[in-house]
């Protein structure tokens, strides 16, 4: 494996290359057959909508001996909407402090982040979140974690990540663990 880059995108050029981020998507996740086609339709069609939000912002991470079309891994995310509405299901109560730095537009979550397979274990996953979240100016980090993905929780937990909760983010969605972190302000 090669040197790895490290680019951002802007909101059209994320849009623009919707179909190879649903590729990486699909090949990231490993879906069981027969899942890929609806998650990778589902993942689109957040895409879709997360583009459009004030302050998004993507890190991809391109390794210069792949495809150059085909990054290694990819993060985005968006600050929180000031209104609170993005806690909604939450599993207790905010923390103060929590709706407080949401209610500033100083919270910003990590919307999606992946990493191939292939390129798991390089720092690539850390990286591109430290690239992401740098931009963001936000004093407050967000992620969801599915609770079965207990790699993800660790990487994360590593990396500074620490448990807030849970959170059902809609009606029939299932319950993702919340991570936060805080960032220099």
């Amino acid at each position: 494996m090669g040197q790895v880059f490290f680019r951002k995108l802007s909101r059209w050029q994320a849009d623009g290359d919707r179909e190879k981020l649903a590729d990486l998507y699909v090949a990231a996740y490993e879906e069981p057959p027969g899942e890929e086609y609806r998650n990778r339709e589902r993942f689109l069609a957040r895409l879709a909508e997360d583009v459009q939000r004030q302050g998004f912002g993507m890190v991809a991470a391109d390794d210069e001996e792949g495809d150059d079309d085909e990054p290694a891994g990819v993060t985005y995310g968006y600050p929180l909407h000031r209104d609170g509405s993005w806690w909604r299901g939450f599993v207790g109560v905010v923390p103060d402090a929590v709706e407080e730095l949401t209610a500033s537009g100083k919270a910003f979550v990590i919307a999606e982040l992946m990493v191939l397979p292939e390129h798991r274990r390089r720092g690539i996953g850390g990286r591109l979140q430290e690239l992401l979240l740098s931009a963001s100016h936000a004093e407050l980090a967000v992620i969801l974690v599915d609770p079965a993905n207990t790699v993800a929780q660790a990487a994360l937990r590593a990396w500074g990540w620490d448990g807030l909760g849970e959170l059902r983010p809609g009606t029939g969605d299932s319950v993702r663990h919340v991570l936060t972190r805080a960032l220099p302000g």
